[in-house]
């Protein structure tokens, strides 16, 4: 079971990897999804994320108060501006258009109410 756990959190931490670069994929979440796996499967892997000099700071600011960083919520704003954006431009339905409007207002709704890391 320990190593479907290590294998589970390295998928995560890869997706989490391309969502850094991605704007319809979330970073943080994938990430904390991660550290849970591997604290559940592996020291060494739970250590090396926890500690890692670009992961550890997000991390640790969730476990810590919930807290997102500032540039975080910028960026994840400056995403979902875009997805939508690009919705438009794309002609998506005016129904569709309505539903991702409500979820991704209140994704921001969460991200903005959220203390700052």
């Amino acid at each position: 079971m320990r190593f479907l756990w290590a294998g589970l959190g390295t998928i995560c931490v890869g997706l989490g990897v391309i969502g850094a670069f991605l704007p319809l994929l979330p970073t943080v979440p994938f990430l904390l999804l991660a550290t849970f796996l591997f604290a559940n499967s592996s020291p060494r892997l739970h250590n090396w994320i926890v500690s890692h000099r670009h992961f550890g700071p997000m991390i640790e600011d969730w476990t810590r108060s919930g807290a997102i960083r500032p540039r975080a919520k910028r960026l994840a704003t400056l995403s979902i501006v875009a997805v939508f954006a690009i919705s438009l431009v794309a002609g998506v339905s005016p129904l569709i258009l309505a539903i991702q409007a409500i979820v991704l207002g209140c994704v921001l709704l969460f991200i903005w109410t959220r203390p700052n890391g």
